[in-house]
């Protein structure tokens, strides 16, 4: 599971639910939450000020660009 995958299921929401909060269709949705289509600047503060009840010092950078780094062995 992706990272906003993750935010969004902690947020108790639903694809469906978030195509409807951000105005868009459920598979414009999906392709956003796999990462095939950008998130425009709009969504990505709705998304923010969603999580912030939960995380109050959530940042963009922490949702939407934040990845697992992996400790690579030589």
């Amino acid at each position: 599971m992706n990272m906003i995958a993750g935010y969004r299921k902690m947020l108790d929401k639903s694809q469906t639910e978030m195509a409807k909060i951000f105005g868009i269709s459920l598979q414009a949705y999906r392709l956003k939450e796999i990462g095939r289509t950008p998130f425009s600047d709009n969504e990505k503060l709705k998304f923010k000020k969603m999580l912030l009840p939960i995380f109050p010092d959530i940042t963009i950078d922490d949702i939407f660009f934040k990845q697992k780094v992996s400790k690579v062995e030589k």
